[in-house]
Parts: structure tokens; C-alpha cells; sequence
């Protein structure tokens, strides 16, 4: 006997869903914030109208619509459509996904094997796509939110086009709204400040904003309307996406640490305030502006070293949140500090040095001579006492004698070493007058 009721349950469980799962795009035109590649003169657009589609990879952030543009594409080519994720997924899983796709190749039809966080399969197991590739038997669309030139093997990217997803901006997010307002057939119950709140509160994330438009119409009674604060106190304000192992974490320290290089104070500081923000070890940032003070300012301003430990100490002595307010204050001090890596280039230049003339003895000259023999071999014969001679400086060469008189340090005429750069012209003037070198 059918189940009268199963329509009935069908429509209900349909209702169900999460308003993302049901304003899922239907066709590629209607694929909001990727116009770029499902556009009329988009990529996607084009394969599919050349009726020829490769393996590729979607590269962008969560939200922006790659698995729905991966299902859609199947369906746009007539292609069988079979989706795994790395997470969940082993050797054995890919054994039976390409067995399946073989026996539809036999009977005449191609898959597309879409692949969610495919950078979390290892080296082997990446490799195991290629042969299915080269034959034919699967088109391939990995999706990742991490950079695949550091994440995927050289030979999975040389037989997969890259195709990058960007973040949902306002309008995009502001299109999503909207759709689901006529989904719902009702307004988002948020004045017009609040609305802007919710959509800056998605961070780029098209099903992160429709989940939090759900919130809202769950929380709201018959007439309410939130403002701002009445928005906050419904829902929780989403976390920035960042993890401190991958991408997010590694893109903004390298901001912040170019716009302290770049002098630029107030791009430094929303560059340090975004991983403040997302949750960033504070010791860590104190950490790496101790490395932007020795790398890029260096002897420019001596102070800037001190400023920067003084200030990871005041953060480790207070806590948060009043300690990052020190952090804050040495990450101005680097950004508006004259800067100089003229010490950072000196030491790798010498350090290239050392490595390449191995283990020469220094001067005889230079080196002590506490027993009869190493007087009697020259040790320390001919050194001069720099204190006792005029201007307490002897000239003599240090380098050792195989070796010759190397320049790695060359300060430029910036900051302190201003003043650092005189002194070297003057002791090399008197060097070369008293003989050396």
C-alpha cells in the first residue's frame, strides 16, 4: 500500500532545508558573484558552449559557490556526476569512484568527479588521478580554499586548469538577500543599517549571509524590524575566515609586515587589527615585528629592537586585551622608523662567505699565544692594541690572508646610520693611510 502521507512529508522535508540548499542556482546564469567564469564570456561559459570540458581546479574562499558550479557543469554537459571529499575519503573510495566511471565510459558516457578539499589528499593519493586523467575516464574539479601551487603536486596542476573564486562582494551578497526574500515571500526584518551589518557580518561568504538571514527570520516576531544592536544580540557574529596554518594567516602577515616595510602606519595597523581579530596568538605578531625591526630597520633607528621587546614584554606582562595596545604602539614606531637592511644584507653576504672559504685561520697576528710554541709559530706577533693607538684605531686587516679584505656592510645615508656611515669612511681613510688595507 503507498504511503498517502509521502507528498505531504516530501513538501515538508523540502521546507525544511537550509535556505542555501534551497536558492542553489538552477543553470549557470543564475550563479551570483563568478561572473567572471560563468558569465556569457566567462570560461565556463565558453567550454560548455565548445562542448569541451578539462580537468580543473577551484580555487577560492568557502561561500563562494564551487560545489554548486561543479554540479551544474555536469548537468550543462551531460555528464554523470559523482562528488567525494578528501576528508572522508581513502584509497579504497577512489578504487570504486574510477571503477564506476570506467563502466560508464564503456557504456558511452563521461564523469565528472568533483573532489571537495582536495588538497587534503596526500602525494599518493593525489597521484592516483593522473592516470584516469590522461585516459579519459573522469574530468576532474578538485575545490580548495588553499593556494594550490604550495598544496597540490606539480603533475595533478600541469593536467588541470586553475580557476579562481572570489569572494562575494556587497552587491553580490545584497543579490542573495534579495532571492531569498522572494523565496520566503517576505522582507529581512532589518532596518537599513543593521541589513548592511548583516552583509559585511557574511565576510564574502554567500551561505554564511542566507544562514544568517535564516537567524533573523527565525528570531523575529509578527511586525518586528532589528536595527544594529537588536541584530547583535540575535546572532552571533561571524568569525573572520582564517586559519592560522594556511593562507588567511600567511597573506596577512605578509601584508602587514610590506606596509611596516612600506612606512605606511595605518595599513600596518588594520593589517595587525585583522589578525587581532581573528584570533591570532598576540606573542606571535610581537614575535615577528621583533624580525621586521632587525630586518628592515635595523641600525636605521637602534631603537626600534628595544621598542619591539619592550613591547612583547609589556603584552606578556598585561594579557589581552590591554597588551596589544603595546603591540599596536611598536608596529607605528616600525612603520614611521627610517628604514635599513643593511645589516640583514651584510649578514647574508657573510654568511654566503663563510660557507664558500671553509675553515681559513684567521690573521696569526689576531690570535692569542699562551704557549711557547704558538709564540715561536707567530702568534700574535705584530698586533697592535687599538686603545693605545691615535685615534684608538690601528688599521690592521683581520680577514685571513687567503681570503683578502671583504666589504659586507655598506649603511646607507638614512637614520642613525647616517652617522654609522661616516665613522666607516673616516676608519677607511685611516686604514688606508696606515697600511691595512
Amino acid at each position: 500500500m503507498s504511503d498517502l502521507f509521502a507528498p505531504q512529508m516530501s513538501k515538508e522535508m523540502a521546507e525544511r532545508r537550509p535556505l542555501a540548499d534551497r536558492l542553489r542556482p538552477k543553470n549557470l546564469a543564475e550563479v551570483t558573484g563568478q561572473e567572471h567564469l560563468t558569465g556569457e564570456d566567462g570560461v565556463l561559459a565558453r567550454m560548455i558552449a565548445a562542448g569541451s570540458l578539462g580537468s580543473m581546479i577551484f580555487w577560492g574562499p568557502p561561500g563562494t559557490g564551487k560545489t554548486t558550479v561543479a554540479r551544474l557543469l555536469s548537468g550543462e554537459a551531460g555528464l554523470a556526476f559523482e562528488q567525494i571529499s578528501a576528508i572522508f575519503s581513502g584509497v579504497a573510495d577512489l578504487k570504486k569512484v574510477f571503477e564506476s566511471a570506467r563502466l560508464r565510459r564503456m557504456e558511452g558516457r563521461q564523469t565528472l568527479l568533483f573532489v571537495d578539499e582536495i588538497h587534503r589528499f596526500n602525494r599518493a593519493q593525489q597521484d592516483s588521478f593522473l592516470p584516469v586523467m590522461e585516459d579519459g575516464t573522469v574530468i576532474l574539479v578538485g575545490a580548495t580554499t588553499e593556494n594550490p601551487s604550495f598544496e597540490l603536486n606539480a603533475a595533478l596542476l600541469s593536467r588541470a586548469r586553475v580557476l579562481t573564486f572570489k569572494s562575494h562582494d556587497e552587491a553580490s551578497i545584497e543579490t542573495l538577500l534579495k532571492r531569498a526574500e522572494e523565496t520566503e515571500g517576505k522582507p529581512l526584518p532589518l532596518d537599513a543599517d543593521a541589513r548592511a551589518t548583516l552583509i559585511r557580518m557574511a565576510d564574502g561568504d554567500g551561505r554564511a549571509s542566507l544562514t544568517l538571514a535564516e537567524e533573523v527570520w527565525r528570531a523575529a516576531r509578527e511586525g518586528e524590524v532589528f536595527d544594529t544592536e537588536g541584530l547583535g544580540k540575535i546572532v552571533q557574529r561571524r568569525a573572520p575566515v582564517y586559519d592560522k596554518g594556511q593562507d588567511g594567516h600567511y597573506n596577512l602577515i605578509s601584508a602587514l609586515h610590506k606596509a611596516v616595510r612600506g612606512s605606511d602606519p595605518d595599513a600596518a595597523l588594520y593589517y595587525l587589527c585583522r589578525m587581532f581579530d581573528a584570533g591570532e596568538d598576540p606573542l606571535y605578531l610581537g614575535r615577528r615585528l621583533v624580525r621586521m625591526a632587525v630586518e628592515d630597520i635595523g641600525l636605521a633607528d637602534p631603537q626600534a629592537l628595544v621598542v619591539c621587546n619592550a613591547a612583547k614584554d609589556a603584552y606578556d606582562y598585561l594579557g589581552s586585551p590591554e597588551g596589544e595596545l603595546a603591540l599596536a604602539q611598536a608596529c607605528v614606531y616600525l612603520a614611521t622608523a627610517p628604514k635599513s637592511n643593511g645589516v640583514y644584507v651584510a649578514y647574508k653576504a657573510a654568511m654566503r662567505a663563510a660557507k664558500e672559504h671553509g675553515s681559513l685561520l684567521p690573521p696569526k697576528h689576531i690570535l692569542n699565544a699562551p704557549t711557547k710554541l704558538m709564540k715561536a709559530e707567530g702568534y700574535n706577533e705584530g698586533y697592535r692594541y687599538d686603545h693605545d693607538e691615535p685615534d684608538a684605531f690601528s688599521g690592521q686587516d683581520y680577514f685571513p690572508e687567503k681570503m683578502g679584505r671583504k666589504t659586507f656592510y655598506d649603511p646607507p645615508e638614512r637614520g642613525f646610520e647616517r652617522e654609522i656611515r661616516k665613522r666607516l669612511d673616516w676608519w677607511g681613510k685611516l686604514r688606508r693611510e696606515r697600511g691595512g688595507g
